[in-house]
């Protein structure tokens, strides 16, 4: 079980501006085999061995990564993975800017002005009425020039890491269509990922923009908590919930950003230290993980100088533990009462959960949010001001359609150890599209200190170019 005080940490320097992209290349594919992301290689001392670490950036693979390597826009290629659940409803842009020419599908949680906001859940959709108002986020994409071509499915009341609806069924995985998409944010990723739209607007909370970028083979952003409004969008635990998106393209991923993060919590700092979350990638799969370093050694390139191990500080209690009960708890505080008096029939899973969140005592609460702030102010001080956390997005490529439940959810307690750091500290993370294991899409992530986003973004776009090279 993945605690806090495991989290080991090798750090190099680290810069791009200015550096031979051959060497950059290769300082970031060493520090990926060594930090055992990859099974696909034994040796990436030669140009031609780096190579055999990107296939899934390869334009001869799935057409996700084909779309990657062009331009900037893809225009609708078919609706045929079924990511919408309403592609009706569209909108032309009102303005122009640098989102002119681009395409977007939003999670049906965010409010359009006089349509219903479905939340993946049919009685939420019976007992709610029209919107009278666009959420700021749908409304800045098309105030940048972008057109709405619909809303994509979710997962019930964005409560899985799935993208299973019950009621809706589940939209097909592009990049490996016997395998669920993920969730909750499935039906964006699909439609990007499928070439329906150049861009997914979805939400985050305990990983809904980036596990369905992992296991769908996208670029996806979790940003800095509270930097992209959540107005007018369905509320699932606000101390966590974030507005994210997916992107094919590292440059349309940064100019999303550019347009949606709020400019005044932005931090300018630059990120020169590479840290890897050693204990983060032992907790994925032998697959996925690969051949490791010697432990003796933790540089990532020859000669790099040894950083220091991250300590906990003495916590007794895993990570995924206290992100889990402060999300129940406030689920329960935002949704308790409407499910109460509405009785909604939920799928398998969801069903569950809430009855879990009912149930929480003050002490385990109080235990939680005492917890997560001793957490948070570690993650800080580890990250510091210019400090690049890299983990694996997932333990291993999606789980197969139709695993039975036992298998899921012991695969979701793993991923959600994995997700929740970033949601602890209030984090951005940036999942990258750069491994595939089994010949399906395993997501790398990179986590930033608070307000960092542009900087994630900068960096993922020169990563990204660095390896189609």
């Amino acid at each position: 079980m993945l605690l806090l005080r495991a989290v080991r940490l090798r750090t190099v320097s680290f810069s791009v501006k200015g550096a031979r992209p051959h060497v950059i290349r290769s300082h970031l594919l060493r520090t990926v085999h060594l930090c055992a992301f990859s099974s696909l290689t034994r040796s990436l001392a030669a140009e031609s061995q780096c190579h055999a670490m990107r296939p899934c950036l390869s334009t001869q693979c799935c057409r996700v990564c084909f779309h990657a390597a062009g331009g900037m826009s893809t225009k609708a290629v078919d609706n045929s993975s079924d990511g919408f659940i309403d592609p009706d409803l569209s909108i032309e842009h009102f303005g122009e800017g640098s989102l002119n020419g681009l395409t977007f599908a939003a999670k049906d949680l965010f409010d359009v002005e006089g349509h219903v906001t479905g939340y993946g859940q049919p009685t939420w959709r019976a007992t709610h009425g029209a919107a009278i108002k666009t959420s700021p986020a749908v409304q800045a994409l098309l105030g940048a020039g972008a057109d709405l071509l619909g809303k994509t499915h979710l997962d019930e009341l964005a409560y899985s890491l799935n993208g299973e609806n019950t009621h809706y069924g589940t939209p097909i995985n592009p990049a490996c269509p016997d395998r669920i998409p993920g969730g909750s944010s499935s039906g964006s990723a699909v439609a990007t990922a499928d070439g329906s739209v150049d861009i997914g607007l979805g939400s985050d909370t305990g990983g809904s923009i980036r596990v369905p970028a992992s296991y769908c083979g996208l670029l996806g952003i979790r940003p800095t908590h509270g930097r992209v409004s959540l107005e007018n969008a369905c509320a699932l635990a606000r101390s966590y919930d974030t507005c994210g998106w997916f992107a094919r393209n590292a440059q349309v991923l940064r100019k999303v950003g550019e347009v949606l993060l709020e400019p005044s919590a932005k931090q300018d700092a630059p990120l020169t230290r590479w840290l890897t979350a050693a204990d983060a990638f032992d907790h994925s799969d032998k697959a996925t993980t690969g051949p490791r370093a010697p432990s003796g050694d933790d540089r990532a390139v020859r000669g790099a100088p040894r950083g220091d191990r991250g300590q906990s500080g003495g916590y007794g209690i895993t990570i995924r533990l206290v992100a889990g009960l402060q999300n129940h708890t406030e689920i329960w505080q935002e949704l308790g009462a409407w499910i109460t008096a509405n009785k909604p029939q939920f799928g398998p899973g969801t069903k569950e959960r809430f009855e879990m969140a009912s149930k929480l005592t003050p002490e385990e609460i109080q235990t939680a949010q005492e917890k997560r702030k001793q957490i948070s102010a570690h993650l800080q001080e580890l990250l510091g001001k210019d400090g690049v956390l890299m983990l694996p997005t997932a333990p291993g490529p999606a789980p197969i359609l139709n695993t039975p439940p036992a298998e899921l959810d012991l695969f979701r307690s793993r991923l959600l150890s994995l997700t929740c750091i970033a949601g602890l500290g209030g984090l951005p993370q940036v999942s990258l599209p750069v491994v595939k294991v089994e010949g399906c899409p395993v997501g790398l992530s990179l986590m930033g200190p608070r307000g960092s986003d542009e900087k994630l973004l900068q960096l993922t776009e020169k990563l990204m170019a660095l390896f189609m090279q």
